[in-house]
């Protein structure tokens, strides 16, 4: 099991250079990156699409892929180094490869004739035919497909009338084939084209489905057209409002016939058309940035029906997206879609899946890097943002806790290589983007400015390209500022902005110059280097001092207080160029560079000599990055796919991370955050991984309240070799200033500080508020980032009025809102929404009139009182009489029902249909309600229960949500919101965050009692092993009653009898000779658990088999048994030392004791809703008894009925159990009463839901490919998920492989 766990994934966007990159088949749609297509499908549960796979093995950019009409698991990618790949999407493989196209795709289709026949086509042809599923794998060349004028751009099959086919070209003409009738080539070019040399690529080409003949084209510059291809003539011109306005994309609608859509390619507008009219029907603003590419699902989404069951969650869009509901519709718009889903592709690489019938976005995906992300680096002031440099000429921002991009740069600038953030003075775990002020003054210096920055940071980041130089882009006005152009046109690898001085930058570059200017443009120094130069790094410690790293294969170190401009160190060593080096945050003269030579080189410049030289990596190095807490841990990321931690001390890799699916570039973390790492790669995404299991140790000595010692130390004591991790850095020290400060309550900040520490983003900060707060923490302590997460119930209405009214009084600032800040027209309609929500009604419809939707307003004025509706009514009137608009006699007449009208905006919130109503009661058929007298304080306390109840189904389907999307903090903060912290607990446990629930656990109390104990027996699990027995022994010390915990623990431990004593007597146990006594004592006593508990504490525990295994066999025999009355003994047995479980002469007794803790397991996860492994436990119970020579009251008969009762009447199937199934499994039920709901459900932990390149194994109990975190068994060979392996570890110990061995994937 790996050590370094991924918690995050920052998905590439859609690349915009090629024609065909995104597709759709039934609830899947699909769009490719630069080098990975991304397959995305719909939960039906939840009514959201979710990514499921990345599929990559193309080494050179993607050209086209293509969905098979008849199977729609089957899809074809085309790439530029001449491979074509049919995959299988639901088993996430490669089914066929054809590795030399003769020539790059350009585009891809199946054949009409074949259903394992694909189409291809390059530049002037010709097209290939490539029938993957021939034993020899044919590749035919179509017969009249060839010797093409002009390079071909994209190629159609009619969907109905086989053989034909049409070609678009460069040069804007069509060629049209037909079996049987005479080729037609280079026909149907545009009017304006005929007879001249100018060419405009056919960008997009459509057959109409309904017919043989018509078909939609696109011409870049001369917009669509309708044509014949039989008669080779046009139809119809299509014209556009604008001449601006220009389409490379276009999709019919299946469900509208004559109906289809276009996408504007300068600005995201996407347009709605007939055939019989040649102007739109409709225009849509989506985004800011136009369409790349378009494709309509075949056939509606079958989605269930939206209800309260679903919760909704907030669509996080970037400063590009637009997406709102259309104006009402006056009578020249008066039509409507029919139901249809869009895939819709950007510039900007932003995909979304709109739904154009309702009109809003079912997805988006906004924003993302369609190419290399070579570096990464979090907000110096804020872990929770985090800057990414790309290919793409672009820089975004993204915010970690909710994985969507918040700011993106200009563009246009090349390549971008790397990045540096403006140094900040101060950091806070609990800081929000850009809410700090910062003081700042500008001075002209030519065409540039001139920051000096007084208090925080800049809000800048500085960029090096690849042919524009250095620049300085101010994030919040969004615009670069300063540019740096002393490098002339040579690329830009590296920049730097010192974070002790912060006026000073370094760039290095391709020109063999290291150049130190001021940030107003003053060259400092300009060091000469005989090659180029490719990575800088300022000292930690050092404002002076710079490292650089160079083609010619050594490092050098400058100082800059001196006039020389020659190195003071140069050291050498590396085989080949040195790209990137780092200092050591931690000690003082230490850096580390890593080389094509596939080598990671640790230097000592106090020695001038290279102390370690880490080998492992089979391709050049990129990434490098130290850990800011621990003096030895080093990370590095190279071509070769992999990510490797490494132990610096003795030049051990700890870990080897394959997720990656191309060269990683970037790795970066945050000095608030030491043990989250970010990390970029050629593959175009972002990951987030937590460190923290390479240190989990640490942890529990806080936990356990262990001395300073065993967490904070000197970087000397942490380097010796084999030595237990040690904090070092800036915030274990503050941490233990800020306690050491405290005169109470030290140990919940203690926990908290800490475990912030340690946790990734993703809510961690959320619980531990939500925490206070029910630990009754005064209200105006709670930190600003409180109202942005899960808040308390108590604290909903308050701080979302607080929300609502900050953003009525909101206004743009001098220079604008920034990039992506919202008008005040949507400011206001947010604000309106959030008062609607809490039932403020009247500040609501205010809203609305200053909006001038006056029929919203007047729909929901009666909630206020039928005198305010009335005052409203008039208002509106006298303003359409002013107009002279005959619409003003209606909103004359005063009629509603006010209940309903409540009801239904307050409870549904479906304003459309509440329109509806107010129109109905406008028009007088509905009558005002009749005054009734009711117990208004009975009815009152009704609904406060009501309220109540629907409070806590509502945040317990939103706690389901979040755990299903791998998010168990998040759920636990849903739970914890309503008081429930029980359930907030179990959240916690289930994604095995045991760390951070039993610090939860701990300061909550008597409350959480049982959970906190269960979750700390769990932990002790995890570390009943060398070197940490003691520390298992002290976890289970923290529980009330551990007497049979700690025996356990003793009687598994292996060593010598002087150890054994010695951990005997920690845990107050007797010796090993006194155990032996009391054993038998207990036999004679008649008391079986007690014997069996100590003949396991004595020298010969098999001893206790027999005793055990023939009491259980003996419960069994009977017909009244339940699982609570045999599992203790099975569970006591199960700690037995393996070495002595697993002798020769005890093999009948160990089947015995494997196949009753199977049999019992299985029963256990039925108890506990382990679904995915019942099948697994009754498997494995049933081959043992096939294989095994045992006694036992248990027939593979009756685990096969068992097994089918409980799929019968538990699992979803189309036929109902049979009358003895429900006995069989009512007689199941019995035996594993009571059920513990705290306890119930499966467990999901981080991460199992992000899609990786390594996901290559296969589970040994489905066979299926294992997607998330896997866990090996003790052969090393077969797997299981993670998952499966923590639910079968917590209801059977020991291996699936059947061999004795207990698994601890805690």
């Amino acid at each position: 099991m790996t050590k370094v766990k991924q918690v995050g994934l920052l998905a590439a966007g859609c690349q915009p250079w090629n024609n065909d990159v995104c597709a759709a088949s039934g609830d899947r749609f699909a769009y490719c990156a630069t080098l990975a297509i991304y397959i995305y499908q719909l939960d039906q549960q939840y009514n959201e699409f979710k990514l499921r796979s990345i599929m990559s093995e193309h080494k050179k950019t993607i050209t086209a892929i293509s969905w098979c009409p008849n199977n729609a698991d089957l899809f074809a990618s085309a790439s530029a180094d001449n491979l074509l790949i049919v995959w299988n999407v639901a088993e996430q493989k490669a089914v066929a490869r054809l590795d030399n196209t003769k020539g790059v795709p350009a585009a891809v289709s199946w054949c009409w004739n074949s259903a394992d026949g694909v189409a291809f086509v390059s530049q002037r042809g010709p097209l290939y035919v490539w029938v993957y599923g021939n034993s020899d794998h044919g590749v035919t060349v179509h017969k009249e497909a060839h010797s093409f004028l002009s390079d071909i751009c994209l190629f159609r099959w009619h969907p109905t009338k086989k053989g034909r086919l049409v070609f678009g070209h460069t040069d804007g003409s069509l060629s049209i084939f037909q079996p049987g009738c005479k080729s037609q080539k280079h026909v149907l070019r545009p009017e304006s084209l005929e007879g001249t040399d100018e060419e405009d690529p056919v960008s997009a080409l459509e057959w109409d489905a309904l017919s043989t003949d018509y078909l939609l084209v696109s011409n870049l510059n001369n917009g669509i057209r309708l044509v014949d291809s039989e008669a080779l003539a046009c139809i119809t011109s299509f014209c556009f409002p604008s001449a601006a306005a220009s389409v490379q994309c276009l999709a019919w609608v299946p469900s509208a016939p004559g109906m289809f859509i276009t996408g504007d390619s300068q600005v995201g507008v996407l347009r709605i058309w007939n055939v019989s009219r040649s102007t739109p029907l409709d225009s849509i603003k989506l985004k800011k940035t136009g369409f790349h590419a378009l494709h309509v699902l075949n056939t509606p989404l079958a989605k269930k029906a939206q209800s309260s069951c679903s919760p909704s969650k907030s669509q996080h869009t970037s400063s590009t997206s637009e997406a709102v509901p259309p104006p009402t519709l006056s009578q020249s718009r008066s039509f409507s879609l029919p139901p249809g889903h869009a895939v819709c592709c950007f510039m900007d690489g932003g995909v979304g899946l709109y739904d154009m019938g309702a009109k809003k976005w079912d997805f988006l995906r906004d924003l993302g890097h369609v190419e290399t992300i070579f570096d990464c680096k979090f907000k110096p002031d804020d872990p929770n943002l985090l800057a990414t440099a790309s290919f793409d000429g672009t820089i975004k921002i993204w915010d970690t806790n909710t994985l969507t991009a918040v700011h993106t740069s200009p563009g246009n600038e090349g390549v971008v290589y790397s990045l540096s953030w403006a140094p900040g003075t101060h950091t806070s775990t609990h800081s929000h983007p850009y809410t700090c002020t910062h003081t700042f003054t500008k001075v002209t210096f030519q065409w540039k400015w001139f920051c000096v920055c007084f208090e925080g940071d800049l809000n800048c980041i500085a960029g090096a390209t690849s042919r524009n130089g250095a620049f300085i882009w101010d994030v919040r006005k969004g615009k670069i500022v300063t540019r740096f152009n002393e490098h002339g046109k040579n690329g830009i690898f590296c920049i730097s902005w010192s974070h002790k001085d912060s006026k000073r930058i370094a760039t290095c570059s391709g020109d063999g110059f290291c150049i130190i200017r001021t940030i107003d443009g003053k060259v400092l120094h300009k060091y000469k280097h005989p090659a180029a130069v490719f990575g800088c790094d300022w000292s930690q410690n050092n404002k002076d001092m710079i490292a650089t790293g160079c083609e010619d294969k050594n490092v050098r170190v400058y100082y800059l207080a001196t006039s020389s401009d020659q190195p003071l160190k140069v050291f050498t060593g590396h085989l080949a160029k040195v790209f990137h080096v780092r200092w050591s945050p931690l000690r003082e003269g230490i850096l580390c560079s890593g080389s094509d030579d596939g080598t990671v080189r640790i230097w000592d410049y106090t020695q001038d000599a290279c102390i370690n030289v880490l080998s492992g990596h089979t391709s050049p190095v990129r990434g490098l990055m130290w850990n800011t807490e621990v003096p030895y841990l080093l990370i590095s990321g190279s071509w070769d796919y992999t990510i490797k931690v490494w132990d610096t001390r003795d030049g051990t890799c700890l870990d080897t991370v394959y997720d990656h699916g191309a060269d990683v570039y970037g790795l970066t973390c945050h000095q608030s955050r030491p043990f989250t790492m970010a990390s970029c790669s050629r593959d175009s995404t972002v990951r987030l991984w937590s460190l923290t299991p390479l240190i989990s140790p640490l942890l529990l000595n806080i936990l356990t309240n262990q001395p300073w010692e065993k967490i904070i130390g000197n970087t000397d004591t942490a380097m010796v070799p084999g030595s237990p991790p040690l904090l070092c850095g800036k915030v274990s020290r503050d941490i233990k200033q800020e306690l050491e400060k405290l005169n109470f309550d030290t140990t919940t900040k203690k926990l908290r500080w800490f475990s912030e520490c340690f946790s990734p983003p993703g809510g961690s900060s959320n619980l531990w508020d939500l925490v206070s707060v029910i630990m009754g923490q005064d209200d105006s302590l709670l930190p600003g980032s409180y109202s942005r997460g899960v808040m308390h119930m108590k604290h909903l209405l308050k701080f979302k009025t607080s929300e609502a009214q900050e953003l009525t009084i909101i206004k743009m600032s001098k220079f604008g809102g920034g990039i992506g800040a919202p008008s005040k027209e949507e400011r206001l309609k947010e604000a309106a929404d959030i008062h609607l929500r809490l039932g403020q009604i009247q500040r609501y419809c205010e809203l609305m009139v200053e909006l001038g939707q006056w029929e919203k307003a007047l729909a929901v004025a009666p909630g206020v009182s039928m005198k305010y509706w009335k005052k409203l009514m008039q208002r509106r009137a006298d303003q359409l009489v002013t107009e002279d608009n005959d619409d003003a006699i209606p909103y004359c007449i005063a009629t509603a029902d006010i209940k309903k009208l409540v009801s239904f905006f307050t409870g549904r919130g479906q304003l459309l249909e509440a329109l509806l109503i107010a129109q109905g009661a406008c028009e007088g058929n509905i009558r005002p309600p009749q005054t009734s007298a009711i117990n208004n304080t009975t009815n009152d306390v009704e609904n406060r229960q009501q309220y109540q109840s629907l409070l806590h189904k509502v945040c317990g389907q939103l706690a389901e949500w979040y755990f299903q999307d791998g998010r168990s903090v998040l759920a636990a903060c849903c739970h914890l919101a309503v008081d429930n912290v029980k359930l907030a607990m179990s959240s916690l446990i289930r994604g095995n965050e045991l760390e951070l629930a039993a610090c939860m656990g701990i300061v909550l109390g008597e409350a959480v009692d049982q959970s906190t104990a269960y979750c700390l027996e769990l932990l002790a699990r995890k570390y009943m092993t060398q070197p940490t027995w003691e520390l298992s022994t002290d976890i289970l010390r923290m529980i009330p009653e551990n007497h049979i915990l700690l025996a356990k623990v003793c009687a598994f431990f292996t060593g010598s009898t002087a150890e054994i004593n010695q951990l005997h007597e920690k845990c107050s146990l007797p010796s090993l000779e006194e155990c032996k006594a009391l054993a038998e004592e207990a036999m004679c006593d008649g008391d079986l658990f007690s014997a069996v508990k100590f003949h396991l504490l004595t020298s010969e525990p098999e001893n206790a088999l027999k005793i055990g295994i023939d009491r259980v066999k003996e419960q069994l025999s009977g017909s009244d048994w339940i699982v609570d009355s045999v599992h203790p003994i099975l569970d006591l047995l199960s700690y037995i030392r393996t070495d002595h479980l697993l002798m020769p002469k005890f093999t009948e007794a160990r089947s015995e004791l494997l196949i009753l803790c199977g049999y019992i397991g299985g029963l256990l996860a039925i108890r506990r809703q382990y679904a995915s492994i019942v099948p697994a436990l009754y498997e494995y119970t049933s081959q043992l008894l096939k294989r095994r020579e045992v006694s036992l009251p248990l027939k593979i008969e009756q685990l096969s009925t068992e097994l089918d009762a409980w799929q019968a009447c538990t699992q979803s199937n189309s036929n109902p159990p049979s009358e003895s199934q429900k006995e069989t499994f009512q007689c199941l039920e019995r035996r594993i009463l009571p059920v513990s709901a705290v306890l119930c459900g499966a467990d999901y932990v981080t991460g199992s839901n992000l899609p990786s390149h390594s996901d290559v194994q296969l589970s040994c109990f489905t066979g299926h490919r294992i997607q998330g975190p896997v866990f090996l068994l003790e052969d090393g060979k077969s797997a299981i998920s993670l998952n499966d392996a923590l639910m079968w570890a917590k209801v059977n110990p020991f291996s699936p492989l059947g061999t004795g061995v207990r698994i601890n994937p805690f």
